[in-house]
């Protein structure tokens, strides 16, 4: 199980990283019955040194999160568990002056699997610079209401906030058929 998820990676500096033990533990909670498991893991607000982050971070986080899916996948739980890595927006294109990027709403990417969603698709794209999407788009409301759609959620519906105001579960968006298996 070590070997799987990778819970001996360390950096550079020899640090122990802590990813696959933290994704271990999200297939023992969804093992158990758990319903929605959240795991962080280190920051990721790369303005300064993008290069050394992502070099410090993204192997230990490959590992870790093909180790989830592989474990989820063998004991038969990945089709009715949503793996997903999300981050509440893109990075710019360019490199900005200190070696880093910054924040950029144009482009960004999800990586998801199980719960009844395509295999192996990758969808959408952007143009040659990643500056626009150029192919198939897919708005933050039209990827909730999709991942809503497959928990079995009506994304049309409202919940009550308090002071009896309605507030909707996702405003205006839409199924993307093209991410459903």
């Amino acid at each position: 199980m070590e070997k799987l998820y990778g819970t001996d990676n360390v950096d550079r500096n020899g640090q122990k990283l802590g990813v696959g033990r933290r994704f271990m533990m999200a297939r023992r909670l969804v093992e158990a019955g758990v319903r929605f498991v959240s795991v962080t893991y280190g920051g990721w607000d790369l303005h300064s040194q993008v290069k050394n982050g992502i070099e410090r971070q993204v192997p230990a986080l490959d590992h870790a999160l093909a180790g989830l899916i592989s474990d989820l996948d063998q004991r038969g739980l990945l089709d009715s568990t949503m793996v997903m890595v999300v981050s509440e927006f893109g990075r710019t294109p360019k490199i900005n002056p200190d070696a880093g990027r910054d924040h950029y709403s144009r482009v960004f990417s999800i990586a998801a699997a199980g719960g009844g969603l395509t295999k192996g698709c990758i969808y959408g794209s952007s143009n040659a610079t990643a500056a626009e999407p150029e192919n198939d788009p897919v708005s933050v409301e039209d990827f909730l209401h999709t991942v809503y759609h497959q928990m079995g959620i009506n994304a049309d519906d409202r919940l009550m906030a308090p002071g009896d105001r309605p507030i909707d579960i996702v405003r205006g968006g839409k199924l993307v058929k093209g991410l459903i298996s």
